[in-house]
């Protein structure tokens, strides 16, 4: 009870010397408050993770109560867009698990002959960056981890370095498309960045970070891999083939896979489809998984409530949303473009050093905090930056990877993290300490956010 107080009591005290601070630098009362209502609901976040939708709701609230901002700029800012895209697509992922999809893929692509330790490492860590682009990276994770559990166990070895590999391969694949993590999205609705875009920039750059992450995963978990090896030899490697193709498939696979194909095909051609038929800007992006998800509730209507009660996640989707507001507001206060002139005077207009200073300011940021607070936080500013004329798409590159690739750095970055050690525990009662995961993912995170900032430094294609 007293450590819950004293950090409620810090809470506010942080939050109240923000706004004193950013008084004292020139901020005006709006932008202040709308500064530290912001802070506190980021610090709630962090300090009190289960009651983060109430300090968002609260401080919602307050910004309204005190004319801070205004229901009409509430609803401009709330960014449903992004909220009812990411229903849809959870619908649609709904649908997949139901099937048995995943799990038939896993088993397919396994099903490799002469298995190695090596060679098992490399399929799991480019599956769970595929899956994670492919899908979203807690789907994916799920899969993954139920599917290095089962070869783990059938061999007799230690699963949790193999489960450390494919949560940092998932952090990273989340970066490489649109549909990989809820920022994606988020960053594509308001850059003006489209499915093709990511493809083309960032789905090269998060398979180079892939490519020197397993080379670094293999030589960090060398030991676990000659163990595995030496069971490879021991036992075989065909029985466990037989136990992950062991669940039967629904018959409706095939069926299934077509609409999420199509729904993907729709969803690369967006731009194209609305530059064609003269829509605005992500308008098919919106469209496509919503008629999609209207179907399958439709052809699948006896299981329609249990896609929208238990496969969409409102929780996090209504804080999202009134996150996307308290974020609005900073920029609807001006505050925005007040910071973005601070960091384009202590940059000195230089834009290498600001896409630095972006990048690893979310990558350190995301790595304490959920990559999609830091990003809603950082986008008015971004979008700040450019209504001062500073116009790069590195800045945007900047915060996806930083926001992605900082997640791999501690045991609380990502969801996709938290998820994985929470099956661990339950499944194995393997219990990570912070330390078990930091080093390896310190040093994943820092050489992979190093090769990013070099493209984005040197590379013209990213600019």
């Amino acid at each position: 009870m007293k450590r819950t107080s004293l950090k409620f009591l810090s809470l506010i005290f942080i939050s109240f010397i923000l706004w004193l601070l950013a008084n004292q630098i020139g901020m005006s009362p709006k932008q202040a408050l709308s500064l530290a209502i912001f802070s506190m609901s980021i610090l709630g976040t962090l300090f009190f993770w289960d009651f983060r939708l109430s300090f968002a709701f609260i401080g919602t609230s307050v910004l309204l109560a005190t004319k801070t901002i205004d229901l009409e700029h509430v609803l401009e800012f709330s960014s449903l867009e992004v909220i009812l895209f990411l229903v849809g697509m959870m619908v649609i992922i709904g649908l997949l698990k139901d099937s048995g999809v995943f799990t038939w893929i896993v088993s397919i692509i396994l099903r490799i002959p002469r298995l190695t330790a090596k060679r098992f490492v490399i399929i799991i860590a480019v599956l769970s960056g595929l899956f994670a682009g492919a899908v979203d990276e807690v789907t994916s994770i799920i899969f993954m981890v139920a599917a290095v559990l089962e070869v783990c166990d059938y061999f007799e070895v230690n699963p949790a370095p193999f489960v450390i590999i494919s949560v940092l391969a998932t952090n990273i694949g989340s970066a490489s498309t649109v549909l990989g993590n809820p920022i994606g999205i988020l960053i594509a609705s308001k850059s003006g960045l489209t499915f093709e875009d990511f493809i083309l920039k960032a789905f090269p750059l998060a398979a180079a970070c892939l490519l020197v992450a397993i080379a670094m995963l293999m030589f960090w978990y060398r030991k676990s891999l000659d163990s595995l090896d030496k069971k490879i030899k021991e036992f075989g490697a065909n029985e466990i083939l037989v136990k992950l193709i062991s669940v039967p498939v629904e018959k409706h696979l095939k069926v299934n896979l077509a609409i999420f194909a199509t729904v993907l095909i729709f969803i690369s051609l967006h731009h194209r489809i609305e530059v064609a038929l003269d829509l605005g800007a992500n308008t098919v992006l919106l469209i496509v998984p919503l008629v999609a998800s209207g179907l399958i509730m439709i052809w699948k209507h006896r299981r329609a409530r249990k896609y929208i009660e238990k496969d969409v996640e409102w929780w996090s989707l209504l804080f999202f949303l009134l996150l996307f507001i308290q974020a609005g507001t900073l920029k609807y206060t001006g505050s925005t473009i007040f910071i973005a002139d601070k960091l384009i005077k202590a940059t000195g207009d230089n834009l290498n050093l600001l896409t630095g200073v972006v990048l690893w300011i979310s990558t350190v940021g995301s790595s304490i905090l959920d990559n999609v607070v830091l990003v809603a936080a950082f986008i008015p500013v971004v979008q700040g930056l450019q209504a001062l004329n500073v116009n790069s798409h590195s800045l945007w590159w900047a915060l996806l990877f930083g926001g992605c690739l900082g997640g791999n750095i501690t045991l609380i970055g990502s969801t996709a993290n938290i998820v994985a050690l929470g099956i661990l525990e339950k499944e194995r009662n393997i219990r990570l300490t912070f330390f078990n995961w930091f080093w390896v993912g310190l040093s994943v995170g820092l050489v992979t956010t190093c090769i990013v900032w070099a493209a984005l430094t040197f590379i013209p294609f990213y600019k």
